[in-house]
C-alpha cells in the first residue's frame, strides 16, 4: 500500500497526515482530491462518533478504505470545551483566530490552564469492520500566541515536556507528541492487516 485516504477538507490536518505518513512511504490524498465535493456532517457528540460518521460515511460514497479523524482541544476549566465544537468554537465560520481569542478571552484571570489535545481515529471500508483509535497530548493554554508553525489552537497550546508551544515545533516533532500522532501509532500498529 503506497496511498491512503483521510476523509478531510481540512489542509492543516492534511498537512499533519502527510507528515506522519511520509516515513511510512505512504502518500496522502484527501477529499480535496476527489473529482466532486464531500463534506460528512459531524453530528455527534463525542471525538469517536464524529470519526466513525465521517470514516464510514466517505467509506460508503466511495466504495474504499478511508481514515478520519476528528480531534479538538478539551480545556479543564471550560468544563472540557470547546471539544468537539473546537473548529466552530467562535462560529460556524471556523475561524482559528476567533477561536484562539476566544479561549483566551474566557481563560482571562483562570489560574488553571491546564488542557489537552484529544484526537480518535476510524477507519473503515466496504468489507473492514470499523475501528478506532484514539490519543491526547496534555499541556496548558498560554496567556498569548508564541509560534508561528501548525495551525488550530497551536500557538496557544504550551508542550511542558518541552517548553515551547506547538506552534514552535516542527512538523516532525508535533508528530512524535501530538494527539494525531499517539493515535496514528496505534493504527499503524494494525495498518497491515487493516488495509
Amino acid at each position: 500500500m503506497n496511498e491512503i485516504l483521510i476523509a478531510t477538507n481540512n489542509l492543516g490536518k492534511a498537512k499533519d497526515f502527510e507528515a506522519l505518513f511520509k516515513p511510512l512511504g505512504i502518500t496522502v490524498r484527501t477529499l480535496q482530491d476527489m473529482p466532486e465535493y464531500i463534506d460528512i456532517e459531524e453530528t455527534g457528540t463525542t471525538f469517536e462518533e464524529n470519526a466513525i460518521l465521517k470514516a464510514e460515511g466517505a467509506a460508503r460514497l466511495l466504495q474504499m478504505n478511508v481514515i478520519a479523524d476528528d480531534s479538538g482541544l478539551e480545556i479543564d476549566a471550560l468544563n472540557g470545551d470547546p471539544g468537539v465544537y473546537s473548529a466552530r468554537y467562535a462560529g460556524l465560520d471556523k475561524d482559528d483566530e476567533a477561536n484562539i481569542n476566544l479561549v483566551l478571552q474566557k481563560l482571562e484571570n483562570v489560574d488553571n490552564r491546564q488542557a489537552r489535545f484529544k484526537c480518535v481515529l476510524a477507519i473503515a471500508g466496504p468489507n473492514l469492520p470499523t475501528r478506532t483509535y484514539e490519543g491526547t497530548c496534555e499541556g496548558e493554554i498560554l496567556t498569548e500566541r508564541v509560534g508561528s508553525n501548525g495551525f488550530g489552537y497551536d500557538p496557544i497550546f504550551f508542550v511542558p515536556a518541552l517548553n515551547r508551544s506547538m506552534a514552535q515545533l516542527s512538523a516532525e516533532e508535533k508528530g512524535e507528541i501530538s494527539h494525531r500522532g499517539a493515535a496514528l501509532r496505534q493504527l499503524e500498529e494494525e495498518l497491515d492487516q487493516l488495509i
